[in-house]
């Protein structure tokens, strides 16, 4: 029987990507904490099973240090164990995202096995399943970005490649780096998500210090505030400010528009006075 690994199938992508494969009746492991957890070592062995494919994430962000080396010896322990095919989310213009798919590789490939991997940066549902939900729900986004323009990219279309390459209906072996169909700045998606709430919402840029100000007083630790702070910088800095085709090439269609993304987060209750979506 047919059968798949997920490490974070509660994130993000890992929940939409077992929900895809559930939906086509394939048999699906989910391992996330405290069955598995990144800063635990001693959980890694949790992986090693056999199956036909592995999705693979790394939380909270491969560019943070040992990510690499972590994600690495993660695929090492699924490749040797008997999963035939390993799909791995990785950044997009990361250097160090782009030294853990190399890892990844090598490490399929000792085992004979295949690899993928999906390349993306700035997820269209961090406005409505993250930080950005309660401030946009209150009608005021306060954020670093100025004007830089970003190819946001709905996850839905990142988990369809994930599966088309879990399955083997998308060629392995590569990576498809994945973007919306245009560029935005974050006033520009501030906007959009305004006209689909009916009512205005502001966007105000704020300096780096100011940021992690808030996001200390949204909860979040001040070493962890720091460096989700330092990420939002590289990763918008510019150099993803040019639009891609990864996912007509792996699922013959175009990717979708933030102003679809928008209306459907409003129609199952997005940024509903401040609340997040559920």
């Amino acid at each position: 029987m047919t059968t798949h690994l997920i490490i974070g199938g509660t994130g993000k992508t890992g929940r939409r990507v077992a929900s895809l494969l559930h939906d086509r009746d394939f048999p699906v492991t989910s391992l996330s904490r405290p069955s598995f957890d990144w800063n635990d070592p001693a959980t890694w062995s949790s992986v090693e099973r056999p199956a036909d494919s592995a999705y693979l994430t790394f939380a909270p962000d491969l560019t943070f240090p040992g990510a690499p080396e972590a994600v690495a010896e993660v695929a090492d322990r699924m490749a040797r164990a008997g999963v035939r095919r390993i799909v791995l989310l990785s950044g997009r213009g990361e250097a160090q995202a782009q030294r853990a798919e190399c890892l990844v590789a090598e490490a399929a490939q000792r085992y004979g096995a295949s690899w993928g991997t999906v390349r993306c940066a700035f997820f269209m549902q961090n406005f409505d399943e993250s930080l950005f939900a309660e401030p946009l729900g209150a009608g005021h986004l306060a954020f670093t970005a100025g004007d830089v323009r970003e190819p946001f990219v709905d996850l839905d279309d990142v988990a369809e490649v994930a599966v088309a390459m879990m399955l083997g209906e998308a060629p392995v072996n590569r990576a498809y780096e994945l973007t919306g169909p245009r560029l935005m700045t974050f006033a520009d998606a501030t906007a959009d998500i305004a006209a689909a709430v009916g009512r205005p919402i502001a966007y105000e840029q704020v300096t780096t210090a100011h940021l992690v100000a808030d996001l200390v007083d949204a909860g979040l630790p001040v070493d962890e505030a720091g460096g989700l702070a330092e990420l939002f910088g590289e990763i918008l800095d510019g150099h993803n400010a040019h639009v891609v085709d990864g996912v007509r090439e792996a699922l013959g269609r175009p990717a979708r528009d933030f102003a679809d993304y928008a209306a459907r987060a409003v129609a199952a209750g997005a940024w509903n006075g401040g609340e997040v979506a559920s």
